[in-house]
């Protein structure tokens, strides 16, 4: 094992590769903002003139959910906890099944911008602004956290420059969502999907050769009992069990993919509905590929390090500098592949970033902008949208400078606001799936969904979870050719912390605040739900009156309706129609 003296630093080559990455992206932008006449609408521009097929936004879908946060954290999460996060393939195929048959046809046949448009077609225009101010807010903090995480992690194991690659993503981002809108964005993330593709193989293709075989590699694995897949412990507060993978992690991804403006954005901007399902569809090849590459790479990373680990021995501050210290480990007699592995880290960024921009400027301009300045022509918003792209990307290099000044504190916000993804998908979910919801019930619902996420959320960063909750599994350091002095320094105040936060910790945060992360948005979007129903029942007019009504009004059929699928029962097709006569000129009905 290298020891820190011998270890690579970035090359010319590195910086070359890097460069290039941001080069050609930043090209697929100019060429967007001029092909085809350019970005003439909004709707050209936020929706890219509903004209996309399904690969592309298909690999666009899986490069900004895989931001660099995967590409770093995952392989180093398998480093430590084991390959039980495998069973997030099983989550990622539920939902994307909700996605495409829940919420996908009723956002495609509604043909809206915002996902927040439709809180106001089906409640009214105060729950559509609480979910567009949620949005904005959760979106402009996670993004801060995205730059700004990774940058650090690279810089401080690479030496490659802090400010320099946080400022050149981010201009460089703006730069092709502001031209090329959202074509440019699917068009970048295709290449950048590649290159994170590229990233992955070619470490674990050195890692495969370094161990003589991948047989090695599994077998250290399973003797350090890294492949723990068959957990079916039932207890909610184990952190990664089965159970809390396959039920937390479907509610949790699917408040991403099926109500997220950034994910729903692109889908509905495919040309029709079976394209925009397909795009699912394949997008979910592309989730196990990426999964499959981060378990090697974290496997290979036990496999490599099984005897000395850096973490342990002050090699690296942090586990998610774990990956670049293999990559310039094992890669340092290859000029620019180790470049070319940090380009893969910030394409994850640039994905997750360009897709964030697209869809804050897309709310911002549908929901806060249009509603009260009717009177603005297609070309004036298109500007306003190129404008608004341009002010979010200057808001998100701020928010990485905020990050790095408040890390620890902007990250806590962050998990705090994951916690919105729950209510949220418990807003949309009773809209679409309880035909007599009202306003009030979910306003209510929404609320005290959100108070108990946030009080479980915040009662979890002030409590963190005891070791036994989260299970870590055994690292090792007996290999190390560094004096043992090094590293009990950073193995005794952890025991120390541990015995004495066990006399003061409450009764609650050993059972309440415990909750597995991955719960918290099943918490919330249950509350959400069940409250939301209740009030509706109490303040709505008798039960069977209602549901009469909505028999009546789905027997009878204005116009003979064009084959689309099966109709989602929880919609009046009155509410239908206004939607789509409207839009009956953009191809709605395939």
């Amino acid at each position: 094992v290298s020891s820190s003296g011998r270890m690579g630093r970035f090359t010319v080559w590195d910086y070359v590769v890097f460069a290039a990455m941001l080069l050609i992206s930043a090209i697929i932008g100019i060429y967007y903002a001029f092909v085809g006449g350019g970005q003439k609408t909004s709707k050209d521009f936020l929706m890219a003139g509903r004209s996309m097929s399904a690969l592309p936004v298909a690999l666009s879908l899986t490069a900004s959910f895989m931001s660099a946060v995967t590409v770093l954290g995952t392989p180093a999460e398998i480093y430590r906890y084991g390959a039980i996060f495998c069973i997030f393939a099983i989550t990622y195929g539920l939902v994307v099944l909700c996605s495409a048959e829940i919420f996908l046809p009723v956002f495609y046949k509604l043909g809206i911008t915002s996902t927040y448009e439709y809180l106001e077609l089906r409640f009214n225009k105060y729950l559509r602004l609480c979910g567009t101010v949620l949005f904005i807010i959760q979106t402009t903090l996670y993004t801060g956290i995205v730059i700004y995480a990774p940058a650090l992690a690279l810089n401080q194991v690479t030496g490659f420059d802090l400010w320099g690659a946080v400022v050149a993503t981010g201009v460089v981002c703006t730069f092709y969502c502001t031209l090329g809108g959202l074509k440019a964005v699917v068009w970048t993330d295709v290449f950048q999907v590649g290159i994170m593709v590229a990233g992955f193989s070619s470490v674990i293709i050195r890692a495969v050769v370094v161990q003589e075989g991948i047989g090695r590699i599994v077998n250290d694995s399973y003797h350090g009992g890294r492949l723990n897949f068959w957990d079916f412990d039932p207890n909610p507060l184990q952190r990664h069990t089965f159970w809390t993978i396959v039920i937390g992690g479907t509610f949790t991804w699917t408040g991403i993919y099926g109500v997220n403006q950034s994910q729903v954005q692109r889908y509905i901007a495919c040309k029709n509905r079976f394209h925009a399902k397909l795009s699912l569809y394949i997008n979910l090849v592309g989730l196990w590929a990426i999964l499959v590459c981060a378990t090697l790479c974290g496997l290979a990373l036990y496999s490599i390090y099984k005897d000395c680990d850096p973490w342990t021995a002050n090699q690296v501050s942090a586990l998610d500098q774990l990956m670049p210290y293999l990559v310039l480990d094992i890669m340092r007699d290859f000029p620019g592949v180790p470049g070319l592995f940090v380009a893969s880290a910030y394409s994850g960024t640039l994905s997750t970033v360009s897709s964030s921009i697209n869809a804050l400027a897309a709310v911002t301009v549908e929901d806060l902008i249009k509603p009260h300045f009717k009177s603005l022509s297609e070309k004036k918003l298109s500007w306003i949208s190129m404008g608004m792209s341009l002010f979010y990307g200057g808001v998100c290099i701020a928010m990485a400078a905020v990050a790095s000044l408040l890390g620890a504190l902007l990250q806590a916000a962050l998990s705090i606001f994951g916690m919105v993804g729950g209510p949220l998908l418990g807003l949309f979910a009773l809209g679409i799936l309880c035909s007599f919801a009202n306003g009030i019930g979910a306003f209510v619902g929404l609320v005290s969904g959100f108070i108990i996420s946030l009080w479980v959320g915040i009662g979890s960063q002030i409590y963190p979870p005891l070791p036994e909750r989260t299970k870590p599994l055994p690292l090792s350091t007996v290999g190390c050719n560094i004096s043992s002095g090094n590293f009990t320094s950073t193995e005794i105040p952890l025991t120390t912390v541990f015995s004495t936060s066990g006399a003061e910790r409450p009764a609650l945060a050993d059972n309440w605040y415990s909750l597995s992360y991955l719960y918290f948005s099943t918490l919330g979007t249950l509350v959400t739900v069940v409250v939301g129903i209740i009030i509706s029942l109490l303040t709505g007019t008798s039960f069977r009156v209602v549901i009469e009504c909505k028999v009546e009004v789905l027997n009878w059929k204005p116009f003979t309706m064009a084959d689309e699928g099966i109709d989602n029962p929880a919609f009046s097709h009155i509410e239908m129609d206004i939607a789509s006569d409207k839009n009956k000129a953009n191809g709605l009905h395939i």
